[in-house]
């Protein structure tokens, strides 16, 4: 059984001033500055930028980045205490507690792109595949960019676990995914509360982001990107998406705040000129980490796939260095 929260309950709750805005042509747009659509000049100029020189040989990448084989055996049972994660790589991530497994932008691909043959490919690969994860009770989707919303991971996913999965998205991508075959998908805008099961007593709520949609050439921004809060009896998690900084997450961290564990993205930053407005960097990080209140976080949206400028290790560096009285290395 789930239960949707009614809207005129969910009106009553929102923070002043953090609604999306839409468009007289059907787009969303955010009702805070400093957030600005890339234009498509300016993404030509990055994309004829980035490079693969920020990444070395795959000799060195074993000794920097080594996978480390995945332990699925202890997600059998949901912790008592504390929140179980394992970092798949990039924004995937797994996540166990209060009695619900879930996964996070899930992407298996070698590459995030419209297809398998062409595009941006992962320099390291997940330490698990689809047919060695747990038992799966939801996904959550931050919005429909390719490295974060994977056809073939989200295909392969509903191909093993079908209706006894349940897809939380953000307004406007439930058809995208009714179309790819998966049916169990909860939709929600910014703010909007859903209680996963009366059993479990976990609540997901989609909270905002500062970033944008793109998945053709004329579909800018038709689609909704979140932020996703789950709330459960005991602890609660925070997952931040794809994200430029701004002041919505003082607003998350004041309504639903502390969160026990949060993943942040601390990757894909440069050139600042382009990339600011849409990608934090290690120390916008840490300011949505304070925040949110976070009492743990974890940097995610780094190691994987070439997105930007930066060398392959400078976002866990420059967390490190930067950010001393916050950082932990595990």
């Amino acid at each position: 059984m789930e239960v949707l929260v009614e809207e005129t309950d969910i009106a009553d709750k929102e923070p002043s001033g953090s609604h999306h805005i839409l468009t007289a042509d059907g787009r969303f747009s955010s009702s805070w500055d400093p957030w600005r659509k890339p234009s498509f000049a300016s993404l030509l100029k990055f994309l004829f930028m980035r490079s693969e020189d920020s990444v070395p040989d795959s000799v060195s990448l074993e000794k920097t980045l080594p996978i480390i084989k995945a332990d699925v055996s202890q997600f059998d049972k949901s912790p008592d205490s504390g929140i179980r994660h394992m970092w798949i790589g990039h924004a995937t991530s797994l996540v166990q507690f209060d009695g619900v497994t879930l996964l996070t932008d899930p992407i298996f691909s070698n590459r995030c792109s419209p297809f398998q043959w062409l595009g941006t490919k992962r320099y390291r690969p997940p330490p698990l595949t689809i047919d060695q994860l747990p038992k799966i009770d939801c996904v959550l989707i931050s919005h429909n960019h390719y490295d974060h919303l994977d056809i073939n991971s989200v295909k392969a996913l509903n191909e093993r676990y079908g209706e006894s999965l349940t897809w939380y998205v953000p307004l406007g991508l439930k058809q995208w995914m009714n179309d790819s075959g998966c049916s169990n998908v909860i939709e929600l805008q910014w703010w909007q509360e859903h209680l996963h099961s009366p059993e479990s007593q976990v609540k997901m709520v989609c909270t905002p982001c500062q970033h944008w949609c793109k998945r053709t050439l004329n579909d800018d921004n038709k689609v909704l990107w979140s932020s996703w809060c789950v709330l459960g009896p005991k602890h609660k998690f925070y997952f931040a998406g794809d994200t430029g900084y701004c002041n919505v997450f003082k607003e998350i961290g004041k309504k639903y705040g502390p969160f026990t564990l949060s993943t942040i993205p601390i990757g894909a930053y440069s050139p600042r000129w382009f990339l600011k407005h849409h990608h934090v960097d290690p120390s916008e990080a840490v300011d949505i980490h304070i925040d949110v209140k976070s009492k743990k976080s974890i940097g995610i949206h780094w190691g994987t796939f070439v997105l930007s400028k930066e060398f392959y290790l400078e976002p866990r560096e420059k967390l490190k260095e930067d950010n001393k009285d916050y950082y932990y290395y595990y």
